[in-house]
């Protein structure tokens, strides 16, 4: 099928997935994001998505805030969003992409996608809200080609031992999750990427805003590749 700017857009049946809707937070993210954005995670994203080429899967895309950095190498992206009210807000967003996006709904741990159908995938700030990063993880290896890439942009736990660390576990445990939707702001995200056998091409730590220490400033943005061959377990 055609988008309407005459682009050509992959048609995905309806995904049987359970309702996911967080209505309060929706409308929050909805105008954070874009605070966010002219705070500096624009530049993330526009650098997490550079020189990426071909089929791109994008998991938890909101409300499509990372659509206007993609590249014009990029064939196609098929973007994944779970929420409602983010997607609705997702597909608003899609026509005016510099490239055609298909917005879906699906879980990241059970992708609408087949076994090695894309080139890279792309996940900002969403292994924080998984439920379950180990599975969400293996998803996105089984769709990516052998040598594809993962680009990343996550918050992550603070150096261990710290005051924030322990804030960290102590929000995570109590009030955190409950209020952004699942978000944790201490999971150890390189460890489960490299867990589930991508390989670090390339790491940047640092924290957002810059010098702060708020619980959610720790960040990793980066590139990991899947490998050729991925491990046995």
């Amino acid at each position: 099928m055609q988008d309407n700017r005459g682009r050509t857009v992959t048609r995905f049946p309806e995904v049987d997935v359970a309702t996911v809707s967080h209505p309060v937070f929706a409308r929050v993210y909805e105008r954070l994001s874009v605070a966010m954005d002219r705070a500096g995670t624009a530049e993330f994203r526009r650098d997490l998505v550079a020189g990426l080429s071909g089929r791109v899967i994008e998991i938890g895309a909101g409300n499509g805030r990372m659509f206007s950095h993609y590249p014009p190498g990029v064939g196609e992206v098929v973007a994944v969003e779970p929420e409602r009210r983010l997607r609705a807000a997702a597909e608003r967003a899609a026509p005016t992409a510099p490239v055609p996006i298909t917005v879906v709904d699906g879980l990241a741990e059970s992708l609408p996608a087949r076994d090695g159908e894309f080139d890279a995938a792309v996940v900002a700030l969403v292994l924080c809200t998984v439920p379950d990063q180990a599975n969400a993880l293996a998803e996105i290896g089984r769709t990516l080609r052998p040598g594809g890439e993962l680009r990343f942009f996550e918050h992550v736990a603070a150096d261990e031992p710290s005051r924030l660390y322990r804030t960290q576990r102590l929000l995570d445990a109590t009030l955190w999750p409950k209020l952004f939707a699942g978000c944790h702001t201490g999971r150890d995200t390189i460890a489960a990427i490299t867990d589930a056998g991508f390989v670090i091409e390339e790491l940047r730590r640092f924290h957002f805003p810059a010098g702060s220490n708020s619980p959610s400033s720790p960040c990793v943005h980066g590139r990991a590749t899947w490998p050729a061959a991925p491990r046995q377990r």
